[in-house]
């Protein structure tokens, strides 16, 4: 648009890289009684995008000599000019000539004629046209591979077609009487090749890559990190966000809520309650957001000799356990909160009832593998527990030696743990890796871009999910 206002002379070409391009294209405009620009968007122009495209990858030299391209306008219609011209048969060549003059094709042999007779059996000929007989009785009638193409392109992207599938087109095509042996095929592979069913189609699902687990190899040695916000409502009392760490061994979740995430309540948040109260952590792994990665939390993984690791952008599934336990705060709180303004007073009630709770990936309470033992609930004071009634008439001296006993036994209880988390990471690498369609790309083919809709598009819903087609240049893995 720029070099258009220029060449039309609303603007002035001011920048220097620019103004031989301008005086190149006012050499040319010379040639041309009358010059117009018309806007074609890109969809109509898909050609000449691919070309525009593989010019800007190509370097030219000086040494280069580039051939001039000569175009010939004919003079009638283009119709009257394009003609097809093939010396294959037709599928039904062989049924047609056997059902009109009972001869078989020359070099037959005893096989291929009782081949062709059991399938000239559901054929029916009407002077020159061929009709199948399908199984309701209707007569379809045979088309060629020309007829086919034409036919699939109407009624799949014509004036009425809908886009549907490979397979809803064949059904609709054998509704209106028309027939070929490979359709169920072709319509399948013509959806594959269509534009426009390609940039909209639903995103894709199936993982690329198989599942690689994580896992942490003691307590508190490998933390992840998370904002949840902003809520809105906001709290009564002006928090919006809720920050929050996860052990990735024991699971145990430490949580406050703030007013906005600054830079510096990240980093007391980490001094304070990870680094202070269960020492300092091997590993802390964040998303890629400007809170979590800056100056000042790099300088503090400097000081206590932290690996800050960040996970892939556009995929939080890299960070799957924090991720579910924000989902599973968010689950508790909502079903605590009486007036949804109260949620932060909610919020370690939620960490305890997740804290005392068995997870399926170590298969005990995060509680357990903290302190050794199970906490004790608020309904059990109410309603005394076994546990309460044995503890209730034990003697201090008494109740430290078990405790002693259970301090002892927590490395098992952790060991089992482990056990177990690595016994349901397999688990689950198996069912996600049944789900895998590995994508292998070759430098020159033409693929299609991802659109993430960061700002608003002027189409609204009826946007491109994805855009393109793009030439692959370099394949880096």
């Amino acid at each position: 648009m720029l070099t258009i206002f220029q060449t039309l002379g609303q603007w002035k070409t001011k920048d220097a890289k620019l103004v031989p391009y301008h005086e190149y294209l006012e050499k040319l405009t010379e040639n041309f009684e009358d010059i117009s620009f018309t806007y074609t968007p890109r969809m109509t122009n898909q050609f000449a995008d691919a070309l525009a495209t593989l010019a800007s990858m190509v370097s030219i030299t000086r040494e280069n000599l580039i051939e001039p391209l000569e175009i010939e306008i004919a003079e009638g219609p283009a119709h009257c000019n394009s003609i097809e011209a093939s010396e294959a048969k037709s599928w039904y060549e062989d049924i047609k000539n056997l059902l009109r003059t009972g001869q078989y094709p020359p070099f037959a042999d005893r096989r291929d004629r009782k081949t062709l007779r059991c399938l000239a059996i559901h054929y029916f000929l009407s002077g020159e046209i061929l009709y199948r007989r399908s199984f309701d009785s209707t007569l379809l009638r045979c088309i060629d591979e020309h007829e086919s193409r034409r036919l699939m392109e109407e009624v799949h992207g014509g004036n009425c077609g809908p886009h549907m599938n490979g397979l809803m087109l064949a059904k609709k095509i054998m509704c209106l009487a028309y027939y070929w042996s490979t359709m169920e095929t072709d319509c399948v592979k013509h959806v594959r090749h269509c534009h426009r069913c390609q940039v909209y189609a639903d995103q894709i699902k199936a993982p690329p890559n198989e599942l690689r687990p994580m896992t942490a190899p003691w307590p508190f040695s490998m933390w992840g990190m998370d904002v949840i916000g902003p809520i809105n409502p906001k709290a009564s009392n002006g928090h919006m966000f809720i920050l929050m760490a996860i052990d990735y061994f024991t699971k145990w979740i430490e949580a406050v809520t703030l007013t906005s995430v600054t830079t510096k309540a990240v980093a007391r948040f980490l001094r304070r309650d990870v680094i202070a109260r269960y020492g300092v952590p091997a590993t802390i792994i964040t998303d890629n957001a400007k809170n979590l990665n800056n100056k000042v939390i790099d300088e503090l993984c400097a000081q206590f000799k932290i690996r800050h690791r960040n996970s892939t952008p556009y995929r939080p599934q890299m960070n799957g356990a924090m991720e579910a336990a924000n989902k599973n705060i968010k689950k508790i709180i909502e079903k605590m909160t009486v007036n949804y303004k109260d949620w932060h007073e909610m919020l370690p009630y939620a960490l305890l009832a997740y804290c005392t709770s068995i997870r399926t990936s170590t298969g005990a309470t995060p509680y357990s593998l903290v302190y050794g033992m199970e906490a004790f609930l608020p309904i059990e004071v109410e309603i005394p527990s076994m546990r309460i009634l044995a503890e209730a008439e034990l003697e201090e001296a008494e109740w430290a030696k078990q405790r002693y006993e259970q301090l002892n036994f927590i490395d098992e209880k952790r060991l089992k743990a482990l056990c177990h988390g690595q016994c349901y990471q397999q688990r689950m690498a198996r069912a996600f890796n049944a789900r895998v369609r590995h994508r292998d790309f070759n430098p020159g083919d033409l693929v299609l871009r991802k659109v993430l809709h960061v700002t608003p598009d002027s189409r609204g819903k009826f946007s491109y999910k994805y855009d393109g087609p793009f030439v692959v240049k370099e394949v880096f893995s």
